[in-house]
């Protein structure tokens, strides 16, 4: 564990304590908790942050191999949304089956990309994005304290103890910026556009790669080429490899980056086992893409 996974996880656990008398209970003194479900872990993971010990999470997606895009729920994920008290999705067509899922339920959903206005046919990789994160967490705890109003206390302090740690990540992203604003760089996909973005970098992607990935669609041998020949020129000074999509394509333009001496940050799509928090992930990747920059 981090130090600031460590740093987090303690000054939850003194606010979860501080704030309640009896974990697992509600003003009434039941044991009763809120049905989450996740579409993500990625959201699934801020979901129990905020919620403590007063919600019961479900993440229906938490493994890097498989895409959300191309997943197909089990009766039983269905089963889990029906029951649902709070659902969480990612929203933006990147998990259409699961917004379907939520359709004539009683949950009350919380849609990430619709919070800050991202809608079907933008970029769907919305956690990556700092201002997508905090309206989603002020979405969450709002739908928690709808659900049991009377906790509405232990629910805003278990907010204030995430927004410290997500700040955190913030002021890193600032205090990189000095190094990586406007430094360009190319992606095996547009996956983490929005944290490149918060970082002030550039997308330098070659223009016939980025459209048909961006598109879902194979790119022509010219635009491989053309792609790969502006890597090994060093024209970027960063690439960013999405591992969970491995191919020859990308292994091909990856021999690229290390013939033009283009560093490379390689990542995923869903959160890697290794971190059980959102901006715990995204504070590593912080430092990664800072890292790469020379």
């Amino acid at each position: 564990m981090t130090m600031l996974a460590a740093a987090a996880t303690a000054a939850i656990m003194t606010i979860g304590l501080a704030a309640c008398g009896g974990a697992g209970t509600s003003g009434g003194g039941s044991s009763e908790k809120i049905a989450v479900v996740a579409s993500i872990n990625q959201w699934g993971s801020v979901a129990e942050a905020l919620g403590g010990d007063k919600v019961d999470v479900k993440s229906i997606m938490a493994s890097t191999n498989v895409e959300a895009h191309d997943y197909e729920p089990t009766t039983s994920d269905v089963a889990a949304f029906a029951k649902a008290q709070v659902a969480v999705v990612n929203g933006a067509d990147y998990d259409s089956w699961a917004s379907k899922a939520t359709e004539g339920t009683k949950a009350d959903v919380v849609n990430a990309a619709e919070t800050d206005g991202i809608k079907e046919g933008d970029n769907p990789h919305v956690w990556f994005s700092h201002d997508v994160r905090e309206k989603t967490a002020d979405a969450i705890t709002a739908a928690y304290e709808k659900a049991m109003p009377d906790q509405k206390d232990y629910f805003e302090q278990r907010h204030k103890a995430w927004e410290a740690q997500e700040q955190k990540v913030e002021d890193k992203i600032k205090a990189a910026e000095s190094k990586t604003k406007g430094v360009p760089y190319a992606a095996s996909e547009s996956v983490a556009w929005y944290l490149a973005d918060d970082l002030g970098m550039t997308d330098a992607t070659t223009s016939g790669y980025k459209n048909a990935s961006a598109n879902e669609s194979e790119p022509s041998p010219a635009d491989i080429k053309q792609f790969s020949d502006a890597l090994k020129a060093g024209k970027m000074k960063v690439f960013v490899l999405n591992t969970q999509e491995s191919n020859d394509t990308t292994e091909h333009l990856e021999a690229a980056a290390a013939e033009g001496d283009v560093p490379v940050v390689k990542l995923t799509e869903q959160m890697p086992k290794e971190y059980t928090n959102l901006t715990d992930w995204m504070s590593a990747l912080v430092d990664d893409f800072t890292g790469a920059v020379k």
